[in-house]
């Protein structure tokens, strides 16, 4: 067994990131990585800059205060201030301090051999979700994971590029664009699917068919995040704001906890349909609830009145 192929409470220890900083604590004890490379695909929410080297995409991180607090103060794609999740991720089981995005000009062999980033904000695993958007959508993502590992051979060699993606930690991150986009503010998909329930099993399956592919390419070890409480995303909540005041809107967030429940029964399922995998579920719900409900336990003294009324 390769020295990457740790129990499984690696993969643990990557999927309570989300809940935690310090939940990796075990895993910074040592300077060995727990994976040869991460590989992520997805949305904004991994995203760690394709869309700043794609022509076409509409959502792009160049401006600040994305990037204020990265050790150059300049924003690099990444939809947030500092270090995006896929980065935390990757710091935090020894991989690297930064991911980057597999369209970056110039990419060092290094960092090929150490893993990229695939996602690009504004996708869905529904594809009609970046009609709008122009974002790569996440059926396309495989192919340029394709041309990754024909890279990654062409430094390494065959043999030891698989190697490298069999053992690879791969991070999936999308969703809440496809209902955003498609279902609640620009409902399209409602004439297709009647009532949320239907869509969200038309979304599942995307991301079954999605995982069977990277599957099918070499990947061994998932962490699929479920969605966020969409309900209390602030586009959610300014569109449909009344008199001023912004609430979290409890339908949506009744969704997102109903699709999170579908997903945590449908990953066990694909697990045990491809053998020699290991997929596990990542709880993004419930911390970020927390996190809004319970700021200080999380040392956050200073909160938007955005999330002062809690559904």
């Amino acid at each position: 067994m390769s020295t990457y192929k740790t129990k499984t409470f690696t993969l643990f220890i990557a999927a309570t990131l989300l809940s935690s900083c310090n939940a990796a604590t075990n895993a910074n004890a040592t300077t060995q990585p727990l994976f040869p490379a991460i590989l992520i695909f997805g949305d904004s929410t991994v995203d760690t800059g394709n869309n700043n080297y794609h022509s076409q995409t509409i959502f792009k991180a160049k401006h600040l205060p994305y990037g204020i607090d990265l050790p150059d103060h300049k924003a690099s794609g990444r939809f947030t201030n500092g270090k995006i999740f896929s980065d935390i991720i990757a710091t935090k089981l020894n991989i690297k301090q930064f991911v980057p995005p597999f369209l970056q000009p110039n990419l060092p062999d290094q960092d090929i051999v150490t893993g990229v980033c695939f996602a690009s904000a504004g996708a869905g695993y529904d594809d009609r979700t970046s009609l709008s958007t122009k974002a790569i959508p996440v059926s396309e993502q495989p192919k340029m994971f394709k041309n990754y590992i024909a890279r990654l051979k062409s430094i390494v060699g065959d043999k030891k590029a698989m190697e490298i993606v069999n053992n690879a930690l791969v991070i999936i991150s999308a969703g809440p664009n496809d209902f955003i986009l498609n279902y609640y503010d620009i409902p399209t998909r409602r004439l297709d699917f009647p009532n949320i329930s239907s869509y969200q099993d038309f979304v599942l399956k995307k991301l079954d068919n999605f995982v069977q592919e990277l599957y099918s390419l070499g990947c061994r070890n998932f962490l699929v995040g479920g969605l966020p409480p969409m309900g209390c995303l602030p586009i959610q909540m300014t569109a449909k704001f009344r008199n001023g005041i912004r609430f979290c809107l409890e339908q949506e967030n009744r969704d997102s906890v109903l699709y999170n429940q579908k997903l945590q029964k449908l990953l066990p399922q694909i697990e045990a349909s491809n053998n020699g995998s290991k997929i596990l579920y990542s709880n993004v719900y419930d911390p970020m609830m927390d996190m809004m409900q319970n700021p200080s336990k999380y040392g956050i003294h200073t909160i938007s009145s955005l999330f002062t009324k809690l559904a």
